[in-house]
């Protein structure tokens, strides 16, 4: 991802966020102690996609394809322990997407 995005990065971050559930994976992904305990702190490795998809009340593959459209459009990143995949929030990227909407559209 290019560090201003160009009209094809940002209609992808939209496309993600098109959808409600996605948004509001987002917005619990702010805090992501709002979350069960897990074995690895969600604030060091994020938060276990078993938790995403359980909050969420989705399928797994429901879940994990939400993630990958959230990851793709660069709104979180993802870190694999074991057989589990964790999701944070790119903070560094959703700021300077606000700036760039804020100044540029």
């Amino acid at each position: 991802m290019s560090e201003l995005p160009d009209p094809d990065d940002l209609a992808l971050v939209f496309k993600a966020l098109s959808n409600p559930t996605r948004v509001r994976i987002l917005q619990w992904l702010k805090d992501p102690d709002s979350f069960p305990p897990q074995l690895e702190p969600a604030e060091e490795v994020g938060v276990c996609l078993k938790h995403i998809q359980a909050r969420a009340e989705v399928s797994q593959s429901t879940a994990s394809q939400y993630m990958a459209a959230l990851q793709s459009a660069g709104l979180v990143t993802s870190h694999r322990i074991g057989q589990w995949t964790h999701y944070r929030r790119n903070e560094d990227r959703i700021a300077r997407l606000a700036d760039h909407i804020r100044t540029e559209l």
